[in-house]
């Protein structure tokens, strides 16, 4: 530790220590003229003040506290100096380490073993379940959505990888698609499942509308309109300037607000006429939508399972969808 900083240290810390024992002292003097314990000759709805002195419990333990550190200091040292008791942290320690090549070799010996354990782990585990992976990787999806035995195994990875947005019981939440339904964004056929788990997906982004529409009105109204399309009651008013309104919409989720998919263009527009929202379906929330979009991203887990488990996890995805 350089000179400058250990000063620091010390300058930062003592004064602290010295600046509380001082607070503490003029907070105990009475500076109000009045004996303790009387009148300071004021009072608020039938309540007296009283010119009371700290309660003693609190004074003595502050003042204790501030002695434990003093002695903390002297026992254990600061800055650069180690204490009476010549005690050295874990991080000084680290920070000497550059000083002694035994320390770094020790250190070094300690991490690379480590690392030699994981990677025999590792491998081991490769030697017993990759011939399975594979087996399973050699069939189709569909084939494996109905075999119970890689349907556990893509459970299983399911949860350790997929659970954490999508739910334990892939029903998802707010934000993350329910994957046991048949509501899809980007298509529900195995393949179409698989390149989603593989590749991940950025949505091509709802776009924030408020502005374009005219303003809180126009949110209102498109927003009366997406309402009706899942049935829904509205005002007959709004929804019919709502509709008009929504050509500029149509382009994503098609005119009818049945989603990209159903016009053969999976980018990722939902439904809206199928009451499944991501989002939420209440009325402020859609507002909330149409005023300042939504933007949604999966990320690509081929570099982290590899295919041969994300082809097991899309069987169990696809199978949660054909009860």
């Amino acid at each position: 530790m350089s000179s400058f900083w250990n000063i620091w240290i010390w300058v930062l810390s003592l004064g602290l220590l010295v600046a509380l024992t001082l607070l503490l002292r003029m907070c105990l003097k009475n500076f109000a003229g009045v004996e303790e314990g009387e009148s300071m000759g004021h009072s608020f709805d039938g309540i007296e003040e009283l010119n009371n002195p700290l309660p003693k419990w609190w004074s003595t333990f502050f003042l204790l506290t501030i002695i434990w550190a003093f002695g903390y200091i002297a026992m254990y040292g600061l800055g650069a100096w180690t204490g009476l008791l010549g005690w050295k942290s874990s991080n000084q320690g680290i920070l000497s380490i550059a000083q002694s090549n035994a320390e770094t070799a020790k250190y070094l010996e300690k991490d690379s073993g480590v690392l030699v354990q994981y990677d025999r782990e590792m491998a081991a585990a490769d030697a017993k379940f990759g011939p399975i992976f594979t087996a399973y990787a050699a069939r189709s999806i569909e084939d494996l959505a109905t075999d119970d035995e890689a349907l556990k195994i893509g459970q299983r990875l399911f949860i350790q990888n997929c659970a954490q947005c999508h739910g334990s019981d892939a029903h998802g939440t707010t934000g993350f698609p329910n994957l046991a339904d048949k509501d899809w964004l980007y298509g529900g056929t195995p393949e179409a499942i698989k390149e989603t788990i593989m590749n991940g997906r950025k949505a091509a982004g709802m776009m924030a509308w408020e502005t374009t529409l005219g303003g809180e009105q126009g949110v209102q109204e498109v927003a009366a309109y997406v309402i009706s399309l899942s049935g829904r009651s509205v005002d007959p008013e709004m929804a019919k300037a709502g509709k008009a309104k929504f050509a500029i919409c149509a382009g994503c989720h098609g005119p009818d607000g049945q989603g990209s998919l159903a016009m053969g263009t999976p980018m990722g527009a939902p439904n809206l006429t199928d009451n499944i929202w991501l989002y939420g379906g209440s009325k402020r929330v859609i507002e909330e939508t149409i005023r300042n979009g939504r933007a949604g991203v999966m990320p690509a887990w081929k570099d982290i399972l590899g295919e041969e488990k994300v082809h097991l996890i899309g069987a169990y995805v696809y199978s949660l969808s054909q009860d």
